[in-house]
């Protein structure tokens, strides 16, 4: 079975991270991948090790107004002649990547990871070409149920984290403190997230100062970059504290400090699933995250992490004092958190529901052109 992946993000977070492990646990279980990225991009410049040996096919990608991308995908299809085509992300990839497909009468499945609304209308357009949607999240699965998607059309995968690459480990902090030049006793709470609206940065800062009234040792690191990068500075300065928070930027290293974190945060109004969350998890750090969109897929309340409700700041503020004055608490959200990544969002479960959602799509597929046979 060939399968050709497109992928129109040009980062190796989110979404990118969850296509180069998928392509990599689709190739150990005996997959043959080619995946189709943006040129330029950080998946295009991967080794094939990387990817378990897939190769890529670095294309021209430029957004949602990408006009001539369809047919640019649709060259590449009739070059690689797949057996199936997964269209993994926005950025003019879900409309463009089922177009080509349905050119070049191959199936086809999209990945939708984004809980966000759209007009009915437009995204049932944009599904229409797909024999198969997978919704990375109940919020995400509620979001294609709204807009008149089929339910028989819908899977729901979750997303899945490395637990290997994302494990406790007791050497992470000094790494971590290094790299954050922070004092040895201070609680470090972590954001990983692009620097945009709806992950929620700005809530955490307005939160800062009590928090920091309460704990004086916090240290809030930045993980990520994006467009409000300044407006974010600007907002952290504003709220008196600005020299309590390091900027980090990307790190490739992230696997090896984010085990040093006291605590994750995850202040999103909106999410899919959340990425940082299941890697944090993973990591067996503790986590307090808005119950925004698929968060509440992840996290049990009290059990392996704390939610407060989306854009609650005085909620947001009340759970961090909380949960970074009391180490035994974070311990044991930490150890639960582990027990949960690995029992549900492994990579080797990811690849193995979707080798069997191929498997079915490619067999119906079949089936149809027997129908067909003995109809004519």
């Amino acid at each position: 079975m060939r399968v050709v992946h497109v992928e129109s993000g040009r980062w190796l977070y989110g979404g990118g991270a969850q296509v180069r492990d998928l392509v990599a646990g689709l190739q150990a279980a005996g997959v043959d991948n080619v995946l189709v990225c943006a040129e330029g991009g950080r998946l295009a410049a991967l080794p094939a090790a990387a990817l378990g040996g897939a190769r890529s096919v670095p294309l021209p990608m430029r957004g949602d107004l990408d006009l001539a991308l369809a047919a640019r995908v649709r060259r590449a299809l009739a070059e690689l002649a797949p057996d199936l085509v997964h269209v993994h992300s926005r950025r003019g990839a879900e409309l463009a990547g089922g177009i080509a497909a349905a050119a070049a009468g191959v199936p086809a499945v999209l990945t939708r990871r984004v809980q966000s609304r759209e007009p009915a209308a437009w995204l049932r357009l944009k599904c229409r070409p797909y024999r198969a949607v997978v919704a990375i999240s109940s919020a995400v699965e509620a979001e294609l149920a709204r807009a008149g998607v089929a339910p028989e059309r819908i899977v729901r995968i979750p997303s899945a984290v490395d637990t290997e690459r994302f494990r406790p480990d007791p050497d992470a902090r000094s790494r971590l403190l290094e790299v954050a030049r922070a004092p040895a006793d201070a609680l470090l709470v972590g954001v990983v997230a692009q620097l945009i609206e709806r992950k929620g940065h700005a809530a955490l800062f307005a939160c800062l100062p009590e928090l920091a009234r309460r704990e004086p040792r916090v240290r809030v690191l930045c993980f990520g970059q994006g467009p409000l990068a300044a407006r974010l500075e600007a907002a952290a300065q504003a709220s008196g504290e600005g020299a309590r928070v390091a900027w980090l930027g990307l790190r490739d290293d992230l696997p090896a400090l984010l085990p040093g974190l006291d605590l994750l945060v995850h202040p999103a109004e909106r999410e899919g699933l959340g990425v940082a969350v299941l890697e944090a998890m993973s990591a067996g750090v503790a986590v307090v995250a808005c119950a925004a969109g698929g968060v509440v897929d992840a996290i049990e309340d009290g059990v392996d992490g704390v939610l407060v409700p989306p854009g609650d700041r005085d909620a947001l503020g009340r759970a961090l004092a909380r949960t970074l004055a009391d180490r035994e608490l974070r311990a044991r959200l930490g150890r639960a958190a582990r027990s949960t990544a690995e029992r549900r969002f492994s990579a080797a479960a990811l690849a193995a529901r979707h080798v069997e959602l191929y498997e079915r799509m490619l067999e119906r597929r079949s089936i149809g052109r027997l129908t067909h046979g003995r109809a004519v």
